[in-house]
């Protein structure tokens, strides 16, 4: 069905190779961690993507791969392509390591302040700028540490519970192969912007030019707006292909029109 290229199917072996021997303890390691995480390492800016957190994750992103890779291998040559996916993946975790610290850098921050002077007022402050999905199960103890706000066990609980707040928002870990497809999606929308697609959702031919205006319009707006609740890491995407936009230019590709 899918005409491989040498480099695209390697790299869907070992996406889905890893897939299948990953488990928890896996990605607790091999996933790209905060750079404020004490679980952070540098190898985890390569590792995280051969990494997925389920089937439809894996799915759709080799779905991505396996349909625009290949043409874009036979234009550039595996050697290129492959610097291509690398580099793509690669800016889309920096570029959303980059916000993940500017957002949870003033956490860091808010958590040294309330460490060096804790406090009911102070929790509460806490909590409500930076917690507030926590706020339904830290009632019942608010009422307590809000009736006894000297009490040394509950000061010592509040900070605890600060740290944990911290350190779930740290170091949730970020994997998969996203940001270099997106990359991929990118650089074949530069490359056969007039190339018609048929998308399963869309029983009409849609030119990758205006696929790629989309995804990117839609990562932009779900990444501004923190679309927390899908769990999905719309930076990296966007990464991915802000990084495939630089490199098709640096390099100078001439755009071809192909129908």
């Amino acid at each position: 069905m899918f005409n491989l290229t040498p480099v695209v199917r390697v790299l869907l072996i070992i996406n889905v190779v890893v897939f299948l021997v990953t488990n928890d303890a896996i990605i607790d390691q091999f996933g790209l961690h905060s750079f404020l995480s004490d679980k952070f390492n540098p190898i985890q800016l390569l590792t995280h993507m051969f990494l997925h957190g389920g089937f439809n994750h894996i799915f759709s992103n080799m779905i991505g791969l396996v349909v625009f890779g290949p043409m874009l291998e036979h234009f550039w040559g595996p050697r290129r392509f492959t610097f291509f996916y690398f580099f793509c993946g690669l800016g889309s975790a920096l570029l959303f390591s980059g916000v993940n610290y500017f957002e949870t850098h003033d956490v860091y921050v808010s958590v040294q302040e309330y460490r060096a002077m804790p406090g009911y007022a102070s929790f509460s402050a806490f909590i409500d700028q930076h917690a507030g999905s926590y706020y339904d199960r830290l009632a019942p103890f608010m009422e307590q540490f809000k009736q006894f706000p000297n009490d040394s066990k509950t000061i010592q609980d509040s900070i605890s519970i600060v740290n944990k707040i911290f350190t779930n928002q740290v170091d949730e870990p970020m994997v998969g192969a996203s940001g270099a497809v997106f990359g991929v999606i990118m650089g074949f929308g530069l490359l056969f912007p007039n190339t018609e697609l048929f998308l399963l959702f869309l029983p009409i031919p849609i030119k990758a030019k205006y696929l790629v205006i989309f995804y990117g319009a839609f990562e932009l707006y779900s990444g501004i707006y923190r679309a927390q609740a899908d769990n999905v890491a719309h930076f990296a995407h966007i990464g991915g292909m802000l990084f495939a936009f630089i490199l098709v230019k640096y390099w100078g590709s001439q755009r071809k029109t192909f129908y």
